[in-house]
This record gives C-alpha cells, sequence and structure tokens, in this order.
C-alpha cells in the first residue's frame, strides 16, 4: 500500500487542509509525481535535503493539501492529532488495531468529503 511505502511503516498520519492559503515560507521543496493505488495521480512534495516528505496533493484530495504531521515543528502535534477517520481499514496490519472513536472508511472519500 502507498501509505507504508512513503513511510516506511504501517500507516501514515496526516492533516487533511485547504489548500487556500496553504504556502511555503522558506525553501524549495522537490516534488515526485506517480500513480496512487486509487488509479489518479498523486504528488509528494520532500525536502531536498533530507528527503522527508512534507505534504502531498492530487485529483483525489481537490484542492486540499496531506500535511505528514510528524514534520510539523510543533512538537506536540502528534498528541493534538488524534484521527477522526481511519481510511484502508481492510489493508490495517492485524496487530495494529483501530483508533478508538475514529470513523472507519474502506477507501479514500472523494474531494468533496475530505
Amino acid at each position: 500500500m502507498d501509505c507504508r511505502k512513503i513511510t516506511g511503516s504501517t500507516y501514515s498520519t496526516n492533516i487533511i487542509i485547504p489548500g487556500d492559503g496553504f504556502e511555503v515560507t522558506s525553501g524549495s521543496p522537490k516534488t515526485f509525481a506517480k500513480k496512487a493505488d486509487s488509479g489518479n495521480t498523486i504528488t509528494s512534495h520532500f525536502c531536498g535535503d533530507c528527503g522527508s516528505t512534507l505534504w502531498r496533493d492530487g485529483e483525489t484530495f481537490g484542492p486540499n493539501k496531506v500535511i505528514k504531521v510528524g514534520v510539523m515543528d510543533d512538537v506536540n502535534a502528534l498528541n493534538s492529532a488524534k484521527p477522526g477517520l481511519e481510511l484502508y481499514v481492510p489493508e490495517r496490519v492485524s496487530w495494529v488495531s483501530g483508533i478508538s472513536g475514529a470513523e472507519q472508511k474502506k477507501d479514500m472519500p472523494s474531494s468533496e468529503t475530505v
């Protein structure tokens, strides 16, 4: 699954934000576009120095940006970002439990609902 490959882990923790008002305030991230599991093109924006994926965007998300929570400067970002939605639940590895209180989805919702 794409999220596992991009993170090198069992899943990816993201915050989906509106693209309006989103801006890069320093540096010039590099990009890599590929066909995602959905069949749509998704573009990863990453640091050209360390290689960390910073955010992703593409037609599935409409104008929204998918920010990788682990790259945020706020050390409490992960604590504050308890997921409200889990995607691709059928592909979850058997030894990882669902997040209590999070909506469970089989796949990616349309860009209108993201």
